[in-house]
């Protein structure tokens, strides 16, 4: 899926993509369309065979990426394990004389989520990630399904101009006029720029 947060005025795109291993295709289409990856690694397992299918993922986009350390509340958390292990992996963290920025955050109490967040921001001002509003609106659909109340339903990601309600949208084959959007969380909206995930009615069948 993908959420919105909002930090120091900005938002936020985040695409979640699933950890198991089997789904390193799934993994692979998400940073297509990613600007910036975060590699989240357990501070009590290290780097696990999904980690490195990541890692290659990640390397194969060249998009930047931040580690976030996560659960280092917990009993056995090991961060400098972490950073050894991802050096062993092509992946050296600044403080262990690389270029890789990198975050320890607990998800449970939330500490660093806000240095997390600030790194983000500041990694997209360093790369100069902006998109022109005025081009004609395109993007990606992140999922879609069948709702039995509302017909068929797609979340996309918008990567330039504006999306707007009363569009007709097109992707491969299929056409649609778009009949309701909403944000991530449900709220209706008319209209969605760059980076806003946004959930589509409207369609004839599964884009």
């Amino acid at each position: 899926g993908a959420y919105q947060t909002e930090a120091n005025g900005k938002h936020i795109t985040f695409l979640d993509t699933p950890g198991h291993e089997a789904f390193a295709a799934i993994r692979s289409r998400g940073t297509k369309v990613a600007d910036i990856a975060i590699l989240v690694v357990a501070a009590d397992e290290s780097v696990k065979p999904q980690t490195r299918e990541a890692i290659q993922i990640i390397k194969q986009e060249q998009i930047p990426v931040v580690v976030a350390i996560n659960k280092v509340d917990k009993e056995g958390a090991n961060p400098t394990k972490v950073k050894q292990d991802l050096a062993a992996e092509d992946i050296l963290v600044e403080e262990c004389g690389g270029k890789v920025p990198s975050v320890e955050i607990s998800a449970r109490d939330g500490r660093g989520i806000k240095e997390l967040l600030d790194m983000v921001l500041l990694i997209a001002d360093l790369e100069e990630l902006h998109q022109d509003l005025s081009s004609p609106a395109k993007g990606v659909i992140i999922e879609s399904h069948l709702d039995t109340r509302r017909g068929y339903i797609a979340t996309a990601l918008t990567q330039s101009g504006i999306v707007r309600q009363g569009d007709w949208i097109v992707v491969g084959t299929i056409i649609g006029k778009i009949k309701c959007m909403e944000d991530f969380a449900g709220a209706t909206i008319d209209h969605a720029g760059p980076s806003q995930p946004v959930v589509i009615v409207g369609w004839p069948s599964a884009p």
